[in-house]
Formats: structure tokens, C-alpha cells, sequence
């Protein structure tokens, strides 16, 4: 394929000499005429391993070159790749500068240019920004319209690539993301990685533009978590390699998808409980961890956010489904359903209450002293059925994942309100005879 690549910073100058050395004809475009000049001489603006010599390879080979012609880079390609900076403005925005820029002159390019065109977003951005900046930018200067079958194809796919490594990460990422609401977009980019070794994953636009952000946050968020561990395991006169290092044997857990599903909030008998212990030694051996401080904070905003999800419904009539804090067990010990049905009450709800396992510990469980002494306000809403909370209810909360919940969908009645919060029904609402709100 003919490439035109815009940006020719770090990610333009890997992304230009490695798609050249997959055979496609590519041309990097540039704004600074000095490095336009290196790289047509050659050699690489960018200090990297293994870069100067594969640019100096693919500029031999004659599949590689550079320019500040936009006009010229568009005419002569049917792709083009956009790599220009992001950085940020005082106040933590980005500054969509660059990508502003280089779209008109994409777009006034293209006015000039016969057949089709496919734009695609290298640059990281917020999502959104391919919906309110990229599209009407080009569709503005270049008097054409984006997708609907039309000849102008516009997606998004994020780099994966750490400086020192890049050329290594092109060759053998996680996954090539690649973001199009329109398949033959898609498609004409996946054709560049035919030869990378990575599974493709498309998705919308908008998921695509947040996969990057959630992959970044993340990294950062480890490397947090292992510093503040790291400090307390120093002032315990403990080796926190050593700890880490067992810590990362876990790939059942610790490193794995596990827990890491979007839904409410944590419970149970362990995680709040340690969480809190650690931080009191922490406090007692004036070690700081904002970042462990602030996870019982996220927790409980969770359950703020599911009353909030209730009072939204307009209902006093609130039935729930699952007390406990995961289906299966009785324990209710920090269970942020109960959080949740407290404050419901402490709302004026009125509340209809139905967990299996829970019914049958008030009689017989473990639980039996919790409930009547910690919460018999609550234990006097508890139902018989799951047709006893639904027939009392005109909002029904989703509380925990048993299996005898998912026939409720068969049995609700129009306009009945659910709030799923923890994806029982998959994100979906399959009756259209009432309102469902899946988190």
C-alpha cells in the first residue's frame, strides 16, 4: 500500500520505517524541514535501537522518503497515518493543536484529490475527539462527508510502543487495536499488519480511543501500587522485591482479568477489613499511601452511585434482589448491598428484599446473630420469592450474580425499572416492555 505518515516524532519515525520495511511506499510528512532532511539522508531524528539503521535501509531500498508537501503526500498515498503530538495545556486538557492543523491540510488536500482516502489516527486523544475534531475537520476542508459509503474513511489505531523497546513492541504487541465504525475501513488497516504477529481487535471509535487511556492509567496505577507497598515493606525492614516478585506469581488473580470487570462495589470479609489494617500501620510508621487511602473512597462512591442510578428511577417502591456480597454465600459482613439498602431506607424507600442464601441463615447460618442484631430493620423487609420482591417493587436492584435472577426478565411488568449491578443480563435489555439500566 502507498502510506503517507504525519508527525515525524517517535511514533511517526517507527511507525514510517516499519511499515516501509513491510513493503508498503511510504512517506512521512513533516512541518520542520530539518527533519525531513535526516531522514532523506538516511539517518534517524530520533534516538532509538535499531531505527537509524532501518531507515537507512528503507531509504536505500527506495521505500522510504520525506517531505513538508501535504498535498504531494496525499495525492501520491491512499492512507494516512496521523502522528503528531498531544501534549498537555497548563490546566491538564489536551492541546489538539497538531491534529487540528494537520486534518485541515488533510482535508484541503483531499478537495484536490480524486478517489478514495483513508485517515487513520495514530495520535493518543480523548474519546470523542475523532467524532467532535477529526471528522468535521476534514469534512469542512476536504467538502466531503466520512463514512456512509462514501469514498473518506476515518479510524483510529492506538500505538503500543515504549521508547527503547518500539521496535520489538510493532512487531509483537498485546493486540493491533484498531477503532472504525465501518468495516471497510477496517479492513484496509488491518491489511497493513497482515505480517504482525498480534491478534486485531476492532471496536467502535470511541472504545478504541478509551483503550489507550485505560491502558496508560493502568500502567501508572501499578506502578503506584508497588512504590506505596514498597514504602511500608522498607520501614517494616522487609525486601519488597521479594514480596512483589511473589506477588506477581499469581496469574490467577493478581495478574489476570480478575476483578478487572467495571460493575459495583467491593465486600466481604477481607478486602475492606485489610485494606484498612494496612493503612493504619502505614499510619502508625508515617509512611504515606494516598493511593491505598483512596480506595475505600472509590468503594463507597459506587454505592453512592447506585442510589443515585434508584432516586433517578422515580420510585419509592424498590425491591432487591441478592443481599450478600456475591452469590453463594450468606456472609453479609461489609456487604455493600446492605450499605446501599441503608441508605435506600434512610431515603424514605420503601423495600422488598429476597436472597436465598440469606433467608436461610436467618433460620440457620452462621449469620443468624449478624443479621438480628446488627440489621433487624432489614431482616423485616426480607420476601419469601423472587415474585414477591417484583410483585411489591417498581425499581428492582440486581444484587449479586445467582442464577434464579435472570428469570425475572420474563416476569416484569411494564415500566418495572432494573438496575443491574453486576451485568447478570450482559449489559443488554431484552424486553422492550420495561426500562433496564445495566451498569
Amino acid at each position: 500500500m502507498k502510506l503517507s505518515v504525519f508527525g515525524l516524532g517517535y511514533v511517526g519515525c517507527v511507525s514510517a520505517a516499519c511499515f516501509a520495511r513491510e513493503g508498503h511506499e511510504v512517506v512521512g510528512v513533516d512541518v520542520n524541514e530539518t527533519k525531513v532532511g535526516i531522514i532523506n539522508g538516511g539517518q534517524s531524528p530520533i534516538v532509538e535501537a535499531g531505527i537509524g539503521e532501518l531507515i537507512a535501509e528503507m531509504v536505500g531500498a527506495g521505500r522510504l522518503r520525506a517531505t513538508t508537501d501535504t498535498a504531494a503526500a496525499v495525492r501520491d498515498t491512499e492512507v494516512s497515518l496521523v502522528c503528531v503530538g498531544t501534549p498537555s495545556n497548563h490546566n491538564g486538557s489536551l492541546d489538539l493543536t497538531y491534529v487540528r492543523r494537520v486534518c485541515k491540510e488533510i482535508g484541503a488536500a483531499l478537495e484536490m484529490k480524486q478517489g478514495g482516502h483513508v485517515i487513520v489516527i495514530r495520535s493518543t486523544m480523548l474519546p470523542g475527539t475523532i467524532e467532535s475534531v477529526v471528522v468535521p475537520a476534514l469534512e469542512v476542508y476536504s467538502g466531503r462527508k466520512v463514512g456512509g459509503g462514501g469514498d473518506l474513511g476515518v479510524c483510529i489505531n492506538p500505538e503500543f510502543l515504549r521508547e527503547g523497546t518500539s521496535l520489538k513492541d510493532f512487531y509483537s504487541p498485546p493486540f493491533t487495536l484498531i477503532g472504525a465504525d465501518d468495516e471497510d475501513v477496517a479492513a484496509s488497516v488491518r491489511r497493513l499488519y497482515k505480517n504482525v504477529d498480534a491478534p486485531v481487535v476492532v471496536t467502535s471509535v470511541k472504545s478504541a480511543e478509551m483503550v489507550k487511556y485505560a491502558c496508560n492509567t493502568f500502567h501508572a496505577l501499578k506502578v503506584s501500587f508497588a512504590n506505596e507497598i514498597g514504602n511500608v515493606c522498607k520501614a517494616l525492614g522487609i525486601d519488597s522485591h521479594e514480596v512483589m516478585d511473589v506477588f506477581c506469581r499469581d496469574a490467577k488473580l493478581n495478574l489476570s482479568p480478575y476483578y478487572l470487570k467495571p460493575g459495583f462495589a467491593f465486600g466481604g470479609s477481607c478486602l475492606p477489613k485489610d485494606l484498612r489494617a494496612l493503612q493504619h500501620k502505614a499510619r502508625e510508621l508515617d509512611v504515606e499511601v494516598p493511593l491505598l487511602q483512596s480506595i475505600l473512597t472509590s468503594n463507597e462512591m459506587q454505592v453512592r452511585r447506585a442510589v443515585e442510578m434508584v432516586l433517578r428511577a422515580g420510585s419509592r417502591r424498590v425491591g432487591v434482589l441478592g443481599m450478600s456480597f456475591k452469590a453463594g454465600t450468606d456472609d453479609l459482613r461489609e456487604s455493600p448491598i446492605v450499605s446501599l439498602i441503608e441508605t435506600l431506607i434512610g431515603k424514605g424507600m420503601q423495600l422488598a428484599i429476597y436472597d436465598r442464601d440469606v433467608s436461610l441463615a436467618r433460620l440457620f447460618g452462621a449469620n443468624k446473630d449478624y443479621i438480628e442484631r446488627e440489621i433487624p430493620h432489614i431482616s423485616q423487609l426480607m420476601r419469601e420469592s423472587v415474585g414477591d420482591v417484583l410483585e411489591n417493587s417498581d425499581v428492582v436492584i440486581i444484587g449479586n450474580r445467582a442464577e434464579e435472577f435472570r428469570e425475572i426478565e420474563s416476569r416484569l411488568r411494564p415500566g418495572q425499572t432494573v438496575i443491574d449491578l453486576v451485568r447478570l443480563f450482559g449489559g443488554r435489555v431484552s424486553d422492550d416492555s420495561y426500562q433496564g439500566i445495566c451498569w
